[in-house]
């Protein structure tokens, strides 16, 4: 079996940030790390959760909704993939995935899709920590750039 694009990703050599993890046509994937991989520090699942809805309803309802094909967290608990057509630049959605993040800090009130009905575990949801999050990645992506959107080598 051939190894896939994000397993040849030195993961060693990774630190927090938003990359272009890999382009498939007309689909850019990016890869929001929010945590240094293999650091002992991961998302704690509450938090990731309420991080996943948010940032999804943000993204999902933004001016580049018709390109957004999906935001979903890594299963290392590391960060997020988010999947966006090409017709938005890489620019863009730096600044996108920045307002997205201060939506996240300025959240009040119910997490959207939390109840039981619409959420498969409505239960586990950490609206703090996803805050405490948000506000640390646009720490990180304040001076970010498009050439920073490379994984180091």
């Amino acid at each position: 079996m051939q190894t896939i694009a994000s397993f040849t990703v030195n993961h060693d050599v990774l630190e927090k940030g938003l990359y272009v993890s890999r382009i498939d046509g007309d689909v850019v994937t990016f890869d929001l790390r929010m945590k240094k991989p293999n650091g002992g520090d991961y998302l704690p699942v509450g938090a990731m959760h309420t991080l996943e809805h948010l940032l999804a309803t943000y993204l999902r309802n933004s001016a580049y909704s018709n390109a957004v094909i999906y935001t979903g967290p890594m299963g290392c608990r590391t960060g997020f993939y988010l999947l966006f057509r090409d017709s938005v630049s890489k620019v863009e959605v730096l600044r996108l995935v920045q307002q997205a993040l201060q939506f996240v800090v300025r959240f009040e009130g119910e997490i959207p899709g939390s109840k039981r009905w619409e959420c498969g575990n409505y239960l586990e949801h950490d609206l703090p920590g996803a805050k405490a999050v948000a506000a640390d990645m646009l720490q990180v992506l304040q001076n970010w750039t498009q050439e920073k959107m490379q994984y180091a080598q």
